[in-house]
């Protein structure tokens, strides 16, 4: 144990990097559907409201399914483990129906809605097995390390799909098979890479067995939430009402950018994910070093020292959407990028650490019920915030949602402030 200790993080590195190919799924579709789908909602919906309204679909989904099939896996027992039958039955359906997304979209906004159903019914009930994979395997104490790896791979994902595969909605040729390419090619190709990698985890990561945790604790749902808020200390329930808060702010400003770009900056739809997608290449450049940072300076302080960070930025992005501080054209763009990248680079620290000052309070038994409740509240506050971002769009403009972001996050700050467990125990 000793050696262990003093090897650090390092061998739990490879196995991480393995799990983080579940991530990388999500990666790669949630930011080309956060981006795009607004856009073919634009195509039969004028409202911003209505767009933001039906943005929350994926979240509604979320807000049920997550919470359940977590507590669900937590509880069954499969030779292949608890969590893989669950990732390997929804992941590879969710592929098929995000690859289909685009070609829904040319049909009608009946196809388009009843298809989005049907993604987010499967998507949203794999994610908590795919997000509780690594807790199961990794020790308390470096699980901020482990979510920056598996984060980081998230990140690579979103490269992949909003610089690499967003510039393909462009590509306006005809293939076998796929048909007409332009504003549909980086789907069905983000479709097989989800396959890909769904299979790679699937043949790599070993869960335990039905054998070693057949006398593992299968605690009752409802039992372990009242565990959650028993006791005088309430930092469980105060890391989820930050939480909420900080989502509230980043979810009603995501689901916009791609809309912004075109609307505001006058690009085209294949240029506009770069916007996203400066999120997600700090994203996974800063996800490895702010779980590192944590280690060393403590997971709340570095969350509360982001937290102020994004406050300030979201406050720039205010001040460039009045003023475009002076400048035009791309550079007026590329300043907007640079933001949003370093922008990125704190809010991947935010997430990093939280999940893990969850996870530090649960036992293995009761991995999912935390999974479960960290994406209650994120999933509410992302169901809560489009619509009214939309609202605030269609009566003061976009620069609106960037004052709504600083006040998001200056309101997490001050809770987090009151947080008091969290930390990774002392080495024994």
């Amino acid at each position: 144990m000793a050696d262990e200790k003093k090897k650090g993080f390092g061998p739990w590195l490879p196995l991480t990097v393995l799990i983080g190919f579940g991530f990388f799924t999500m990666g790669l579709m949630d930011p080309l559907y956060d981006t795009y789908l607004p856009v073919f909602l634009g195509q039969y919906i004028q409202s911003n409201a209505l767009i933001g309204t039906v943005m929350t679909l994926d979240n509604v989904f979320a807000l049920f399914l997550i919470p359940v099939v977590s507590v669900w896996s937590d509880r069954i027992r499969t030779p292949i483990g608890r969590r893989k039958p669950f990732i390997l039955t929804l992941l590879p359906l969710s592929a098929v129906f995000f690859g289909f997304l685009p070609y829904a979209a040319g049909v009608s906004l009946a196809a388009l809605v009843i298809l989005v159903f049907f993604l987010n019914l499967a998507k949203q009930a794999a994610r908590g097995p795919v997000v509780a994979l690594m807790p199961d395997t990794v020790p308390g104490e470096y699980r901020s390390e482990a979510n920056g790896v598996i984060n980081m791979m998230s990140g690579i994902a979103s490269i992949v799909g909003l610089v690499g595969l967003a510039r393909l909605m462009d590509v306006d040729v005809t293939l076998p098979l796929l048909g007409a390419t332009k504003d549909r090619l980086p789907f069905p190709i983000a479709s097989l890479l989800v396959v890909l990698a769904t299979v790679l985890v699937a043949v790599l990561v070993k869960e335990r067995s039905s054998a070693e945790t057949a006398a593992e604790e299968r605690p009752k749902l409802l039992e372990s939430l009242r565990k959650v808020g028993e006791g005088k200390d309430k930092s469980a329930i105060l890391i989820l009402v930050a939480l909420f808060l900080w989502f509230l702010g980043y979810q009603g400003v995501l689901p916009f950018v791609g809309r912004y770009g075109i609307e505001v900056l006058g690009l085209s739809k294949g240029v506009a994910g770069l916007s996203a997608g400066a999120v997600g290449i700090a994203y996974a450049l800063f996800a490895v070093p702010s779980g590192y940072v944590a280690h060393r300076l403590g997971r709340k302080r570095t969350i509360r020292i982001a937290l102020v960070v994004l406050t300030l930025l979201a406050l720039a992005l205010l001040v460039h959407g009045f003023t475009g501080f002076g400048l035009s054209g791309m550079a007026r763009t590329y300043v907007f990028w640079a933001i949003l990248f370093v922008f990125g680079a704190f809010w991947v620290t935010v997430v990093t650490n939280s999940f893990p000052m969850l996870w530090q309070m649960a036992s293995w038994g009761t991995m999912g019920v935390y999974t479960g409740l960290y994406y209650l509240f994120s999933q509410t506050a992302a169901i809560a915030s489009p619509p009214i971002t939309g609202l605030i769009i269609d009566v003061f403009g976009y620069p609106g949602i960037f004052a709504w972001c600083a006040l998001c996050m200056a309101a997490a700050f001050v809770v987090m402030g009151f947080v008091k467990k969290g930390e990774p125990a002392p080495a024994k």
